[in-house]
């Protein structure tokens, strides 16, 4: 087939396609898009946008978000694809477990989201360090990722190994507390819109161009509403001092009121939605090409 990769490039398992299309489209969109996730981070830095960097030095700290793009995203559609594959035959009477089939038009888009849960969870734990590394440098905190990371490990002294371990994963739980309803938004909305688009179609498969024009849909609608975790989350990570969601959130009301929940909207929905596309275009891509699919 033309376009098709070579016979001997053929990758049979789906869950290997996943993995390699995965970290392609990972290690795809960080880089591409780090100049907005940068100015994103710096507007909404408690110090305030210039004093968190303004426009100086835009890709600092694109070194610790390289090195968790790859196996981050990879770690995400191998966990998203084996949790859609099991639910689907548990659905179909194939001995592997049981789902109630009273929900009807609804199976699907939950079983998306429990797997997109599932994904999620497993990517956060390379996803959380590298963020509150790369951060840290975006708001020159530190003049590299490495800078940053080496002040982060040079605390062990001081905190102890448990220390550096609770420093690493700051912000761990908003920071599931955002990717999980962002993530339960943005993939059966994608789902959905594949699937509607094949059936208008009459066709089997979803090509790149789709995947990424219904991604950067799904992703803009889901930034949007997951701005004001997004907000919390990096206000966390920046904080000098370790602090939780819920007194940190009233802070915020309080000093500033609610509309600094969506400070840097614009550049987040930017950001993601053409992100989006990156992603889930470069990943289809790379999916079908593995599999032959053109």
């Amino acid at each position: 087939m033309a376009g098709a990769l070579p016979p001997t490039s053929r990758v049979e398992n789906p869950f290997t396609r996943a993995l390699i299309a995965g970290g392609i489209a990972g290690t795809t969109v960080d880089l591409s898009l780090f100049p907005i996730d940068t100015l994103k981070t710096r507007l909404q830095s408690s110090s305030g946008f210039y004093s968190a960097g303004g426009f100086r030095g835009i890709y600092a700290g694109v070194g610790s978000a390289l090195i968790g793009a790859a196996p981050g995203a990879a770690l995400f559609f191998v966990s998203y694809e084996f949790l859609k594959s099991y639910q689907k035959r548990a659905r179909d009477g194939d001995g592997v477990g049981y789902l109630p089939r009273c929900l009807g038009a609804w199976s699907e888009p939950i079983e998306h989201m429990n797997s997109a849960i599932g994904g999620e969870l497993a990517a956060c734990a390379v996803r959380v360090p590298t963020e509150v590394v790369k951060q840290r440098a975006q708001a020159l905190q530190a003049p590299s990722s490495m800078a940053a990371l080496r002040l982060i490990m040079g605390r062990r002294a001081e905190v102890g190994l448990k220390g550096v371990w609770r420093e690493m994963y700051r912000g761990w739980g908003v920071t599931v507390t955002r990717e999980v309803p962002f993530t339960v938004i943005q993939f059966p909305l994608w789902e959905g819109l594949k699937a509607w688009r094949r059936g208008a179609k009459g066709l089997e498969g979803t090509t790149a161009v789709e995947s990424a024009v219904f991604g950067s849909v799904a992703g803009a609608v889901a930034a949007w509403l997951t701005t004001p975790l997004d907000v919390l989350k990096t206000r966390m990570m920046l904080a000098q001092k370790r602090q939780t969601a819920i007194p940190l959130l009233l802070q915020i009301l309080r000093d500033s009121g609610p509309r600094t929940l969506f400070a840097g909207t614009g550049p987040r929905i930017v950001w993601i939605s053409a992100g989006g596309a990156i992603f889930l275009g470069s990943y289809q891509w790379a999916y079908n090409a593995m599999a032959e699919i053109t």
